[in-house]
């Protein structure tokens, strides 16, 4: 049975035909607004959409968008964007991330995957159809960047500026250029990483909880089966209506959560929050958690994402008004 999946405020059901095969030429992906400081580090502008980090770029002689999504376990390509020719592979194991699970995905391997000029080999993309996102969000979207791509930098989330900077890393998380950043570092915080998903340790109304964070998120996640205490620092304010591709409606409650904290001096909020049931997303998680932590987050923290240390790191940012 096909599973309802969770993008954002979006659900979908995904579906491919079966192809076979492996990519033989190296694939170039192209980001013609880049700025690239060294042959280590690149700073790209991006654009939000519905709250979604967009990047412009050009891949396999197509120009369009790719959304940066933490969420997602691998590189996914649109199906409806590429030439039906293209070699497919079935893949032996589910698509996941941290807000949803995809059945019946396809793989394309990608022997050479070179992001302007970083060379990242033996890649693999997910391949399902994403016309309904694109339709949705009114663009033209080639795919998503997700996890087996961006684990290969130290990542620098900057909604102040609306630019990510990339910054290749060794494998213990050593970035090659030691003069990436300007400002100020003022804080950090360690992670756990699950399989793809960061998973990062917080307090609300001084309850520990485990939230997961996710750049593909357009708003928070709470789960509605979390610690009474937890359930009252939400503030409901309507409830929202969400359809899935075969009509299927479902309700769920918006507010804000109030009294975030990363640690016990560090809050963060109020934060605009939907309440939802996560039980069914523990596959994608590889683990139980209380949320997710989206947009609304990182519109507050200026974040640098170190796969490797399993470390976030927090640039001084101006006095936000929400």
């Amino acid at each position: 049975m096909r599973k309802l999946i969770l993008t954002t405020l979006v659900f979908f059901f995904s579906y491919t035909n079966l192809f076979a095969g492996e990519e033989e030429n190296p694939i170039k992906i192209l980001f013609p607004k880049a700025e690239f400081l060294n042959d280590y580090t690149a700073r790209i502008p991006f654009k939000i959409i519905d709250q979604l980090i967009v990047v412009e770029a050009e891949f396999l002689n197509q120009k369009g968008n790719f959304i940066i999504d933490t969420g997602s376990e691998t590189l996914i390509l649109n199906k409806v964007h590429f030439p039906k020719g293209q070699r497919l592979t079935k893949k032996k194991t589910q698509t996941t991330s941290v807000t949803r699970i995809i059945d019946q995905p396809y793989e394309r391997k990608l022997s050479e995957f070179i992001l302007q000029n970083f060379n990242l080999k033996n890649k693999k993309s997910d391949v399902i159809d994403l016309s309904h996102i694109e339709k949705s969000k009114k663009m033209h979207l080639l795919g998503i960047i997700g996890y087996n791509i961006l684990k290969d930098y130290e990542v620098f989330i900057d909604l102040y500026l609306n630019q990510i900077t990339l910054s290749r890393v060794d494998k213990h998380g050593n970035k090659f250029d030691t003069k990436v950043y300007a400002e100020e570092i003022v804080d950090s915080l360690d992670f756990q990483l699950v399989k793809h998903t960061i998973v990062v340790s917080g307090f609300v109304n001084d309850e520990k909880v485990r939230f997961a964070l996710d750049t593909g998120a357009e708003f928070n996640q709470l789960n509605k089966n979390s610690n009474r205490k937890i359930l009252e620092k939400f503030r409901p304010m309507r409830k929202l209506s969400l359809v899935s591709a075969d009509g299927k409606k479902i309700r769920v409650l918006a507010g804000k959560l109030y009294g975030f904290k990363l640690n016990e001096t560090s809050g963060v909020g109020p934060m605009y929050t939907i309440v939802t049931n996560l039980r069914k997303m523990r596959e994608a998680y590889g683990t139980s958690v209380d949320g997710v932590l989206g947009y609304e987050f990182l519109k507050y923290k200026r974040t640098i994402i170190n796969y490797k240390k399993e470390k976030l790191y927090f640039i001084k940012s101006p006095i936000f008004k929400p």
